[in-house]
């Protein structure tokens, strides 16, 4: 069952418990009124009588019905005095000649007034940890597949990455002055990068302060000798090093999969900058582009597992890229503007000593 599926259920299951609770808190709280009435009427008619007995007649039952209100709603003051004209007879003397009465709703009544209101927030409670549950359990069994398919795409890529590695030697014996020997050998080291960031997934990535300066440009330079002279390529940075304690190949990754997306969504014609700079405790690195740009409603799905707009993909770049920076980093990845037929620009954000 699918997960907003599951999400709707518990969503109704709540309202229809939220709705038969306030049924029955106004069923008891009616009936509770009701019962109130007819103290109400019993107090009247001690009243009546009160007012139409002989001098002489023993009022003391009557007069303990008519003081028989709540001590909290005199403290309110919700109270009349009623001047009963003359003294009252009692066993101890003449009592005085009004009485005070207090009126309103119990204490009872009020507090099943607020008993909805307080079901309520526990049903909504217990859904929102309802939600989160879900939500972790599948983001926990989402991150074992991740975790699973990129180590058995290492080990596969291990067997002929090893046999290529083997037969580049081979060639180099015989015929040591091929140029294209230097070319294979350059796609070589990059299977084996390849191979290496995905072994990584999963565990722990060692950090090391890294020259971000470098890294950006070694992905730049990668990507540029393999994509269209349309697209032109380009980096600010600043004049100084700037240094983050980072896994190179894995950050490269990162800037690798934007660089390469922005040109998907240019159709392989436009403009890419990347800009590095220093903001406050953190260093930021922005890269835009001159594509069709993201519509308001995907702009949340973009790192979402499986959402693509192409027609062939897998949409695991950007879920991929946002692990990698937020849970081995400890920084953000976010899409900081986009307009439809503009372009795109991506934010990363880097904490200055390594930690958030």
């Amino acid at each position: 069952m699918k997960l907003s599926y599951v999400k709707l259920i518990l969503c109704l299951a709540a309202i229809l418990v939220t709705l038969f609770s306030l049924w029955a808190s106004h069923i008891l709280t009616q009936d509770l009124k009701d019962e109130e009435r007819r103290r109400v009427e019993i107090w009247a008619a001690a009243m009546k009588s009160l007012t139409t007995a002989d001098q002489g007649a023993d009022m003391t039952l009557v007069l303990q019905v008519l003081e028989s209100n709540h001590q909290s709603m005199q403290r309110a003051g919700h109270t009349m005095r009623i001047d009963l004209g003359q003294p009252a007879a009692g066993p101890k003397g003449n009592k005085a000649a009004f009485i005070t009465v207090s009126y309103g709703e119990s204490q009872m009544i009020q507090r099943l007034t607020l008993y909805p209101y307080i079901q309520l927030g526990i049903v909504a409670l217990l859904v929102a940890v309802a939600i989160y549950a879900l939500l972790s359990s599948k983001r926990a069994e989402q991150n074992k597949v991740w975790v699973g398919l990129s180590r058995e795409t290492a080990h596969q890529l291990g067997t002929p990455i090893s046999s290529l590695t083997a037969w580049s030697q081979l060639l180099k014996a015989n015929y040591p002055d091929d140029p294209i020997l230097d070319d294979m050998e350059t796609d070589l080291m990059r299977l084996r990068l390849i191979a290496e960031r995905f072994s990584k997934i999963g565990s722990a990535p060692e950090l090391s302060e890294t020259d971000l300066g470098e890294a950006i440009d070694h992905t730049v330079q990668y990507i540029s000798r393999r994509t269209s002279d349309r697209v032109r390529m380009h980096c600010s940075l600043p004049s100084e090093h700037i240094t983050a304690r980072i896994n190179a190949p894995l950050f490269e990754w990162v800037i690798e999969n934007l660089c390469k997306n922005a040109i998907d969504a240019m159709s392989g014609e436009g403009e890419i900058r990347i800009y590095v700079f220093r903001e406050r405790d953190r260093i930021v690195i922005q890269v835009s582009d001159t594509g069709r740009g993201i519509p308001t409603r995907h702009v949340r799905d973009v790192f979402r597992p499986g959402f693509t707009t192409k027609k062939r993909g897998w949409g695991l770049g950007l879920s991929l890229a946002r692990r990698i920076i937020e849970q081995y980093h400890m920084g953000r990845i976010f899409v900081e503007r986009s307009e439809v037929g503009v372009g795109t620009t991506f934010r990363i954000e880097l904490p200055r000593n390594g930690r958030q």
